[in-house]
């Protein structure tokens, strides 16, 4: 019985558990959902709900694809840069979906699950574009389960309103530097601790 009740966990089969919770960390029902939303006390993904505001959502916005791809990766370079202070990040993702549970969820996974409880703890104290930041630990960490995967190859019928993610594409190049960057600093970090220790003994 255990075995069979954990083979179904967060799955559709699962009648107590959600599963749109526990593949993508949130719900379009919300706390009206009549399964529950199981928040996990451990995770290495962090993620901070609704931040990203993108122009083209605004029936108004009058700006060329180019100046909406550097709006973007303007937004994801100065984030990245603020929360890879709290640890070593793998992935970031922003969501580019319409839907109220995910319209500008931006989804961080930590390599360490504590660097993910202290940026939670610091991030809820913090704001952002002048509003406060709402940070949480997310049951995501792979993905691959998460993402809609018509919508990767430019199939989605559902379009922002798909309830699974849509991922915003940043440049190429700008990530490559961001994980560049950030492992120079970790290797110097490494070293002075290294040097410490050393002329410590």
């Amino acid at each position: 019985m255990a075995e069979h009740l954990a083979s179904i966990f967060g799955t559709e089969k699962d009648k107590v558990n959600c599963s749109f919770y526990y593949k993508i960390g949130a719900c379009r029902h919300g706390e009206r959902c009549s399964r529950k939303h199981v928040k996990p006390t451990y995770s290495p993904t962090v993620l901070l709900a609704n931040i990203y505001k993108n122009p083209a959502h605004d029936p108004q916005c009058k700006m060329t694809e180019e100046e909406l791809q550097e709006h973007f990766d303007l937004f994801y370079e100065d984030f990245f840069v603020e929360v890879a202070k709290y640890g070593e990040i793998e992935e970031m993702k922003v969501c580019d979906n319409v839907g109220d549970h995910l319209v500008g969820n931006v989804y961080i996974r930590y390599r360490y699950e504590e660097d993910a409880l202290k940026a939670v703890e610091d991030l809820n104290n913090r704001f952002y574009a002048g509003r406060p930041l709402y940070a949480e630990l997310s049951p995501v960490t792979d993905f691959r389960e998460a993402c809609c995967r018509q919508n990767e190859k430019g199939e989605c019928q559902r379009g922002g309103f798909c309830n699974f993610m849509h991922i915003k594409k940043v440049s190429r190049g700008l990530l490559d530097d961001l994980y560049e960057s950030q492992r120079k600093s970790i290797r110097m970090l490494r070293h002075s601790h290294s040097s410490h220790s050393h002329s410590r003994d």
